[in-house]
């Protein structure tokens, strides 16, 4: 009975160029999602103040009025 068993490794075929493109790209691009989730969920630091100005609220005098006629 144990001569009818196989313990020998499955013969398994190289993998060709295009399941090497895939199995690679598909890695890539599970990198690239994870960063981008991080860069969504994790505060970024402004280290400089040019956009500060544009949220503050603008003066009556700095508002166009129209023109009356």
């Amino acid at each position: 009975m144990a001569a009818e068993l196989d313990f020998s490794p499955p013969e398994i075929p190289e993998p060709t160029f295009m399941e090497n493109v895939l199995r690679y790209g598909l890695f890539f691009g599970a990198i690239f999602q994870l960063i981008c989730v991080l860069a969504i969920i994790l505060p970024v630091s402004k280290s400089h103040k040019t956009d500060s100005d544009s949220f503050e609220p603008k003066n009556s005098e700095t508002v166009k009025k129209p023109k009356a006629t």
